[in-house]
């Protein structure tokens, strides 16, 4: 066997125990969906600092909170993407990685996989290392035939929130499949 076909075979068997953990952590195969309480934004300077006390970050905003949670539900429950666009755009915090993501993987359930690209990378854009949108663009990737981005998605992934995140696990499970599942 050539190393080659040696890393193809170690690879496969990673695969493999990754749909099996996935399968055992996640009833009915589904993928995870994120969460309705938006991440805190990065450090505008990148360091481990949180924002200053005077200034008001998105998830400390209850209108903010309120309007991005109606949009969560109207995307995760209702299924109607057109709507959670619009209440999502209404919220005026394109700026904020997870509203841009959300957006982005609205556009992606409609099928307009030229305005979801664009607001995935609004999220990266705005936050690198916001784990869900390298997985919901892992997805995308996926839907796109383009398997080889979506892995690089997926070690992104494995830095950030390691092997065993939910992110991880599904975007491995979706590129070991090729299908999404949502």
């Amino acid at each position: 066997m050539t190393g080659k076909a040696r890393n193809l075979s170690s690879i496969a068997a990673m695969v493999l125990s990754i749909l099996a953990a996935t399968a055992i952590a996640l009833p009915n195969g589904a993928f995870a969906a994120g969460s309705d309480t938006p991440s805190p934004p990065p450090p505008k300077d990148g360091s481990s600092k949180p924002p200053p006390k005077d200034k008001k970050s998105s998830i400390e905003d209850e209108k903010f909170l309120a309007g991005y949670r109606t949009a969560y539900t109207t995307i995760y429950d209702r299924h109607d993407y057109a709507a959670a666009i619009d209440q999502l755009k209404a919220l005026g915090r394109d700026n904020v990685a997870d509203v841009a993501n959300l957006i982005g993987y609205s556009y992606r359930k409609l099928k307009d996989y030229d305005q979801s690209k664009i607001w995935y990378e609004r999220a990266l854009a705005s936050d690198p290392n916001h784990v869900r949108t390298w997985q919901y663009y892992g997805l995308w990737q996926v839907e796109q035939g383009h398997r080889d981005i979506a892995e690089q998605n997926l070690s992104k992934i494995a830095q950030l929130a390691g092997t065993q995140s939910p992110e991880y696990r599904s975007l491995a499970a979706a590129i070991a499949t090729n299908n999404v599942g949502y």
